[in-house]
């Protein structure tokens, strides 16, 4: 009367009372045996590897940096935006580089909950910014190239750790 469902064992209140379930014991050797033999997936996937080209491409087909740097001073959206970003990142770090590293607290959402909240709302608000900011350039392609340059940037980032 046991199932063996992934890692965790079901079996009938009455067969615990009476005795041990032996199938139960032998299911979760071999799923902890299954669990040893997969191989972590690799770094560099197809998934990856798109949003990394197409940031790449984005990048020169957009001119995006020449854009960048003749609109940084047009704009006071962008200067406000990079602010928040710079607020973001630094959360960031102090989370990653910090709390987890120097002071060793891994579950630093647990301990400190509004850092997490605090890093996504300032990142999003600067990412409207930006929209904002050079919405006079692409115009309703703005979110899409940002967005492709958020996620070459975020997958170039997984390959590094």
């Amino acid at each position: 009367m046991c199932k063996v469902f992934n890692l965790s064992v079901a079996c009938n209140s009455e067969r615990l009372k009476t005795s041990r379930c032996p199938s139960a014991e032998s299911g979760l050797e071999a799923s902890t045996a299954v669990e040893k033999k997969e191989k972590p997936l690799p770094r560099l996937n197809i998934h990856s590897g798109f949003w990394i080209l197409a940031s790449i491409v984005v990048t020169y087909y957009v001119d995006f940096f020449k854009t960048i740097k003749e609109n940084f001073h047009t704009s006071s959206w962008f200067v406000v935006g990079g602010a928040l970003l710079l607020i973001s990142l630094s959360i960031a770090c102090y989370c990653i580089l910090y709390l987890e590293w120097c002071c060793g607290i891994e579950d630093y959402d647990v301990k400190y909950p509004t850092l997490i909240p605090v890093t996504t709302a300032t990142f999003i608000a600067a990412g409207i910014c930006f929209n904002v900011a050079l919405w006079h350039v692409w115009s309703f392609l703005t979110p899409l190239l940002l967005f492709t340059q958020f996620m070459g940037v975020v997958m170039l980032i997984s390959l590094l750790g």
